[in-house]
């Protein structure tokens, strides 16, 4: 995972989180979180989850590098070829998830 910790550490500086905050919020010790920052240690998926919720961006971003507009630009992709095969209800649904912020 060349980067991850990389990407970590630029929103925590740039959200102004402490490691040791930071740490606390996703539920791992100081020390595994150091090595996260330095590459030296592959986070499990769960606590990479939780470290992309803590710090408002995608697990995508936070593995790949890819940003939250490429990311749209993916899920606007796959969202259009779906909708071919979408009932209205489905539509519906969708749009209106859409519409509160992911609330149904």
């Amino acid at each position: 995972m060349q980067g991850f910790g990389r990407r970590v550490l630029a929103l925590l500086e740039e959200i102004g989180y402490t490691q040791r905050e930071f740490a606390a919020m996703v539920g791992v010790s100081e020390t595994a979180l150091s090595r996260y920052l330095k590459d030296d240690r592959e986070p499990k998926m769960e606590t990479i989850a939780n470290m992309a919720t803590a710090l408002n961006t995608t697990t995508d971003y936070l593995l790949t590098g890819k940003s939250d507009k490429e990311s749209f630009e993916e899920t606007y992709r796959l969202v259009a070829r779906g909708t071919s095969t979408m009932t209205d209800e489905e539509k519906t649904k969708l749009i209106k998830v859409l519409l509160n912020n992911g609330k149904q």
